[in-house]
C-alpha cells in the first residue's frame, strides 16, 4: 500500500507527489460568496497532512449556477483570496483544484435572484425550483463561462480544475434524460444529450491550453429507474477519452432524486432539517425525511464493482473514489489499476488521515460514515460530530 500509494502520478501536465486526492466535498465555508480564512485554513491542513492534491468544492461558472449563499462563484474579486489558498496548498508540495461546475434546477432564486436554467422546464420538487429551458443562445454563452472560469482559476494559481458532470447538476441533466426532455439538437439521443458537455470541454481544454489538468466527474449511473445508465455512462466516459480529458473522477447519483446514492450511510434527517433555510423544505424533511431522503446501506469501496467496469473499457487515468476508509481500502483499489483515489469524510474527520497512513500511526480511518458532516453543510461549514465541543 505505501508502496503504490506514495509514489508519484501523472494527470495531464500535472505531477502529483502521491496517489491521493481530497474529493471535491463542499466545504460550506463561503459566507456571502466570499473565500475565507477557514476555507484556507481547512485546505492548508488537508495540504499539510499529505495529500497529493484537494480541491475546493462546488464552485459555480456563473451567478446564476448557485444553490447556497455560502458558496463561491467565479469572478474577478475572488481570484486574490483564491491565490492565498493556493499558496497556502503550495507550501506544503500539495497541488491545488477547483471544482467548476452550475447547480441548473438545483440552482436558489433566494439566493441568484433570478429563475433557474435547465435543459427542460420540468419542475425539480427537491429545491422546490420551476426552471425555464436554456435557450440556444444561453446555452453557449454557458459554455463561454466555463471557459472563462478556467483562465480565471490560472490566474489564481490552480493546478487542475475539475469540471462537476455528476451528480444531477446542469451538465449531468443534460446527460440524464429524465431531466433533458428536449426536442433539439440537445436532447433526444444520447449524441444530442451529450453535446452540451463536449462543448463544454472544449471550451475547457481550450482555456487550459496544456497547461491545467482538466479532471471531469461524471456518474457512472444516476442511480434510479430513468436516470443515466451504465451503458450511456460508458459512451460519455468514451467519449472524454477521445477528447484527451486528462482524467475521470468516477462517481454516481443524483441529487433531486436519489442524493444517497452519491454517500451511502445514514442520513440524520432531524439535524438536516435544522439547517435548511427554507420553512416549507424543514417541515417537509422533519415530517417526511426518512422518505424523501432515502437511506443506502453504506459498504466499503461502494462503487469499486462499477468502477471495474469502466476501468476495463477505459485505458485514460481514472481517479476512484467512494466509500475509502482505510490504508487497506486505499491499496485495494491503486491495485485494480486506478490511477489514483479521492476521499472526503475522512479528511473532514482527520485532515492529516494521509500522513497518518504514512507514519503507520493508524490503518483506519475513525469516520462513522453518520453524515452529520452534510447534514450542517446547507448553512455552514461542514463539521464532524466526533470534534463537536
Amino acid at each position: 500500500m505505501q508502496h503504490k500509494l506514495f509514489t508519484p502520478v501523472q494527470i495531464g501536465p500535472l505531477l502529483l507527489r502521491n496517489r491521493s486526492i481530497r474529493a471535491a466535498a463542499f466545504e460550506g465555508m463561503c459566507q456571502n460568496h466570499a473565500v475565507s480564512p477557514e476555507l484556507i485554513a481547512y485546505h492548508e491542513a488537508v495540504a499539510a497532512g499529505g495529500i497529493g492534491m484537494t480541491t475546493v468544492a462546488y464552485v459555480s461558472v456563473t451567478r446564476d449556477g448557485l444553490s447556497f449563499p455560502h458558496q463561491l462563484w467565479m469572478h474577478d474579486a475572488i481570484i486574490p483570496s483564491l491565490k492565498k489558498l493556493t499558496d497556502a496548498v503550495h507550501r506544503h508540495n500539495a497541488a491545488a483544484s477547483i471544482q467548476l461546475g452550475h447547480c441548473g434546477n438545483m440552482a436558489k432564486r433566494s439566493v441568484t435572484r433570478t429563475r433557474p436554467v435547465a435543459p427542460s422546464a420540468r419542475i425539480n420538487w427537491y429545491a422546490p425550483s420551476f426552471p425555464h429551458a436554456l435557450k440556444k443562445e444561453e446555452i453557449f454563452a454557458l459554455v463561454k463561462s466555463f471557459g472563462a472560469a478556467v483562465k480565471m482559476a490560472q490566474q489564481a494559481g490552480f493546478d487542475a480544475v475539475e469540471v462537476h458532470a455528476g451528480h444531477g447538476y446542469l451538465i449531468s441533466q443534460f446527460l440524464s434524460p429524465y431531466t433533458n426532455r428536449r426536442n433539439d439538437e440537445f436532447g433526444g439521443s444520447l449524441t444530442n444529450r451529450m453535446r452540451f458537455l463536449q462543448l463544454v470541454l472544449d471550451e475547457v481544454m481550450h482555456a487550459a491550453a496544456g497547461k491545467t489538468a482538466v479532471l471531469v466527474k461524471m456518474n457512472m449511473r444516476d442511480g434510479f429507474d430513468g436516470g443515466l445508465e451504465r451503458e450511456g455512462a460508458l459512451q460519455v466516459a468514451l467519449l472524454m477519452e477521445r477528447m484527451g480529458i486528462h482524467a475521470l473522477v468516477l462517481s454516481g447519483g443524483f441529487v433531486s432524486r436519489a442524493p444517497m446514492y452519491i454517500l451511502r450511510g445514514a442520513m440524520p434527517v432531524q439535524t438536516l432539517a435544522q439547517h435548511v433555510d427554507s420553512r416549507l423544505m424543514r417541515w417537509l424533511v422533519r415530517r417526511f425525511g426518512h422518505w424523501l431522503i432515502r437511506e443506502v446501506p453504506f459498504s466499503p469501496t461502494y462503487f469499486l464493482d462499477e468502477a471495474l467496469i469502466f476501468r476495463k473499457e477505459l485505458k485514460m487515468p481514472l481517479v476512484y473514489v467512494g466509500g475509502i476508509l482505510s490504508g487497506e481500502h486505499i491499496e485495494q483499489v491503486l491495485s485494480e489499476g486506478f490511477d489514483a483515489v479521492a476521499m472526503a469524510r475522512v479528511l473532514i474527520h482527520d485532515p492529516d488521515f494521509i500522513h497518518k497512513l504514512l507514519r503507520q500511526s493508524l490503518s483506519h480511518s475513525a469516520c462513522d460514515t453518520c453524515n452529520y458532516c452534510i447534514a450542517v453543510m446547507y448553512n455552514g461549514p461542514f463539521s464532524c460530530i466526533q470534534h463537536k465541543t
